[in-house]
C-alpha cells in the first residue's frame, strides 16, 4: 500500500526543490550574482519560470514592502513586473538580493512561504540562511527603520519571518 502524502511532505518537497533551484542558480550565475547576472537569470526559463521585468516603483508596494512581483495579466505566462523600492535603484547589488527573495513568488506563487524565499536567496548567493536573512533584514531596516520596541523573542528587524525554516 502506497504511503499517503501529507501537507508536511509537500512542504518538505517544495523546500528541497527551492533549495536545489537556488544551488542551480549559484552554479550557473554565481558565485557573485550582480545586476548583469540577474538580467540573464530573469531570461532563463529553467530558473525563472515566467517572464519578469524589474521596475523601481514604490507606488506598487504595500507599506513596509521592499519588493513584490505583480502579475501582468490573468495568466502567469504573461509575466510579472518585479516592483522594487526606488531606494535601491542606485544600489543594484542590494536590489539583486531583494529580487532573489521575491523570485519564489514568481516561480511557485501562493505555495511559496517566507522560508522558501530565504532558502532560495541564500542558495543563490552561496550564503547560509541566517546570513541571507540578516542581509535582507538590514536592507529592510535601512529603508523602514527598526521597530521602536522590538519583541525580545522575535527578530529585531522589520522584514518579518524567523529565518529559514522558522
Amino acid at each position: 500500500m502506497a504511503k499517503q502524502l501529507t501537507a508536511d511532505d509537500a512542504r518538505q518537497s517544495l523546500t528541497a526543490h527551492v533549495e536545489g533551484k537556488g544551488v542551480e542558480v549559484y552554479l550557473k550565475y554565481g558565485p557573485q550574482i550582480g545586476w548583469e547576472q540577474l538580467q540573464r537569470l530573469l531570461e532563463d526559463r529553467t530558473c525563472v519560470r515566467y517572464p519578469c521585468e524589474i521596475r523601481f516603483d514604490a507606488e506598487a508596494l504595500l507599506p513596509g514592502e521592499f519588493a513584490h512581483p505583480a502579475p501582468k495579466g490573468e495568466r502567469p505566462e504573461v509575466g510579472f513586473v518585479m516592483n522594487v523600492h526606488p531606494a535601491f535603484a542606485a544600489r543594484l547589488e542590494d536590489a539583486v538580493t531583494l529580487v532573489l527573495y521575491q523570485l519564489v513568488a514568481v516561480n511557485y506563487g501562493e505555495f511559496a512561504a517566507a522560508e522558501d524565499a530565504e532558502t532560495f536567496g541564500a542558495a543563490c548567493l552561496g550564503l547560509t540562511c541566517d546570513e541571507y536573512y540578516e542581509r535582507i533584514c538590514a536592507l529592510a531596516d535601512e529603508i523602514f527603520g527598526v521597530p521602536a520596541e522590538p519583541d525580545p523573542v522575535a527578530h529585531s528587524c522589520s522584514c518579518g519571518g524567523g529565518g529559514c525554516g522558522g
